[in-house]
C-alpha cells in the first residue's frame, strides 16, 4: 500500500484541488432536464475509464494502475470512507449526494470527463443499477467484475452484466471447440480469508470515520463497523472450530452414503443473485423447498448435505432451522449441515448437486456431479445441467458430459474469466496480478489512434463542445 501517512497527505492535497474546481463544475445545469442531448452523446471511442465501487480492499486501486499501463486515463468515484481509504491512485471523486440525485450527477461527470467505459463490482447494487441504465442511454460500455464463474483460480470480468444479467442468457453458448491457446493457469494464493477479514474490518472502520461526509450513502448490506468487525472475528473463530469438529462428520457421511447423497451449497444470506435472479426470497425459503421435495420424492436410502457459505459464517447459522425441519419432515439421519468440510471431496462423492445459481455448479460439473439449478445461471443449459423438475432430479441417474463442460469452460476463460484473485495477487503480472487471456487483454487495452469525441458540456440548457478538463480538476461535484 505504500506509506499511509504520505497517502493521507496526498489525498488531502487532492481533495483541496477538487474543492477549488467544484464551483466550476456545479455551474453545469442538470443534464436530466435536457435528455435529448445526453441521448445523442457517445464517448465509446474515448480512452477515459470510470471506476465505480469495487470489492473491499485495494483491488480497484491496483486495477486503475493496470488500466493506465494499458493506455487508459482513469477516474474513480468513492461512495464512502472505505472506498476512499483503499483507493490510493489519482483522479478520485467523492460522491456525497443522495441515491435519488445519483443519476443526474453521474450523467454530468460522464459527459465532462468524456467517459468511454465503466468498470464496477456487482451489477445489482443500487448505484450500479442506475449507472448501467445511464451508460446504456449514452452508448458507454459497462464491464462488471464478480467472483469467478470458475473457482477458485478465476474472477469474472464481463461486458453488460454477470449471472442473470449476462448476455450469455440471451446469446447462449454453442458447443464448438474454440482453437484458442489459453495462458498457463496460476493457482489460488494462500491465506485469502485472513486478508479479506482484515480488509473488511478496515473498510468498515474508515467508512465509520467518514460517515458525516458520506451521510447520504446507502450500502447494500448492514453498515455498522462494530457489528461487521465482530462478525468477521466470529467467522474466524467458527472456521477454526468447524475445521476441528467436522472431520469425523465427513467420514460418517461417506461411510453411510458414498455416492448416495446430494449436495446443496448455500449462498450468502444477502446475495443479490438470489434475490434478483431466482424465485426465492431468502436462503431459508430455498432450504424449506428443497427439503420438502427431498422428503416427498427421494428414495429412503438417500441423504442430503447442506454446506454453509464460507463468507456467511459470521452472519448466519441455520442449525436450529435444520433441526426443526428434520424433525418435522421425519428426515433424522438423512440431513447433514456442514460448514468447513472440503468442498471438492463432497462433490467427488455426491450423486448430484442442487443449488440456486451458485458458481459451485461449475465446480460440481468439473468433478462429475450432475447439477440442478433453481435460479438463473449462465451454465444452466441442455446437455450440461438437468432440465427436469427438482422432484424428478432425485431419482434420475445421469452423467456429466465432460467434453461439453471442457468446451464451455474454455469458452468462459477466453470470453470473461481472468486468472486472478480479488484480494491477493495471484501472479507477479501487473499491479493486480491478473493473467489476461489474449482476447480479454485486447478488449481492455486502449489503442492509440482511435478517434476521440470532444466533451459535450451542457450549460444553461444549451449544448456546447468544450476542451477536456484536467484530470485532477474534474474533482468534487459535477
Amino acid at each position: 500500500m505504500g506509506n499511509p501517512l504520505l497517502a493521507v497527505i496526498s489525498n488531502a492535497h487532492l481533495r483541496k484541488t477538487k474543492m477549488r474546481n467544484s464551483a466550476q463544475l456545479r455551474s453545469i445545469d442538470s443534464v436530466s432536464k435536457n435528455r435529448e442531448f445526453v441521448e445523442e452523446v457517445t464517448t465509446a471511442n474515448s480512452s477515459n475509464a470510470l471506476l465505480l465501487q469495487g470489492p473491499i480492499g485495494p483491488f480497484f486501486s491496483r486495477f486503475a494502475e493496470d488500466l493506465k499501463t494499458r493506455g487508459f486515463d482513469v477516474t474513480k468515484i468513492n461512495f464512502n470512507g472505505g472506498d476512499s481509504f483503499f483507493y490510493r491512485s489519482t483522479g478520485a471523486i467523492d460522491y456525497t449526494g443522495t441515491l435519488d440525485n445519483w443519476e443526474e450527477w453521474l450523467e454530468r461527470v460522464m459527459i465532462n470527463c468524456q467517459i468511454g467505459r465503466i468498470y464496477l463490482f456487482g451489477d445489482c447494487r443500487a448505484y450500479h443499477r442506475v449507472a448501467r441504465e445511464v451508460a446504456k442511454r449514452m452508448g458507454v460500455k459497462v464491464f462488471v467484475f464478480e467472483e469467478g464463474y470458475i473457482r477458485p483460480n478465476f474472477i469474472t470480468l464481463e461486458e453488460e452484466g454477470v449471472n442473470g444479467h449476462s448476455s450469455m442468457m440471451s446469446r447462449p453458448f454453442t458447443n464448438s471447440r474454440a482453437d484458442v491457446e489459453l495462458p498457463p493457469e496460476f493457482h489460488q494464493p494462500k491465506h485469502v480469508f485472513q486478508l479479506t477479514a482484515v480488509y473488511s474490518i478496515l473498510y468498515y472502520l474508515f467508512s465509520a470515520s467518514k460517515r458525516e461526509r458520506f451521510e447520504s450513502y446507502r450500502h447494500h448490506r448492514p453498515f455498522d463497523c462494530v457489528a461487521e468487525g465482530s462478525r468477521w472475528l466470529l467467522s474466524g473463530y467458527r472456521k477454526w472450530k468447524y475445521k476441528r469438529i467436522e472431520t469425523p462428520l465427513l467420514k460418517d457421511i461417506l461411510s453411510q452414503y458414498d455416492g448416495n447423497y446430494f449436495l446443496c451449497p448455500l449462498q450468502v444470506h444477502c446475495d443479490m443473485q438470489v434475490i434478483v435472479h431466482s424465485e426465492f426470497n431468502s436462503i431459508e425459503h430455498f432450504i424449506g423447498d428443497v427439503l420438502a421435495s427431498f422428503r416427498m420424492h427421494a428414495d429412503s436410502n438417500k441423504a442430503i448435505v447442506f454446506k454453509h457459505h464460507p463468507l456467511d459464517r459470521g452472519y448466519t447459522n441455520y442449525t436450529t432451522l435444520f433441526a426443526n425441519l428434520t424433525a418435522e419432515l421425519g428426515l433424522q439421519g438423512r440431513v447433514f449441515y456442514v460448514h468447513d468440510v472440503c468442498l471438492p471431496t463432497l462433490l467427488k462423492h455426491a450423486q448430484g448437486t442442487v443449488l440456486i445459481n451458485s458458481t459451485v455448479g461449475m465446480s460440481s460439473l468439473f468433478h462429475g456431479a450432475p447439477v440442478k439449478t433453481l435460479g438463473k445461471a449462465i451454465y444452466d443449459m441442455p446437455g450440461l445441467t438437468s432440465q427436469e423438475s427438482l422432484d424428478k432430479f432425485w431419482n434420475v441417474k445421469r452423467e456429466v458430459d465432460s467434453q461439453l463442460f471442457q468446451n464451455f469452460r474454455a469458452f468462459l476463460i477466453n470470453r470473461n474469466q481472468l486468472n486472478g484473485n480479488l484480494y491477493r495477487r495471484i501472479s507477479g503480472q501487473g499491479s493486480t496480478g491478473i493473467v489476461w487471456s489474449a482476447k480479454l487483454g485486447e478488449t481492455h487495452r486502449w489503442e492509440e489512434g482511435r478517434s476521440v469525441l470532444p466533451a459535450l458540456k451542457v450549460v444553461g440548457g444549451t449544448a456546447t463542445l468544450a476542451s477536456r478538463l484536467d484530470r485532477d480538476d474534474s474533482a468534487e461535484a459535477a
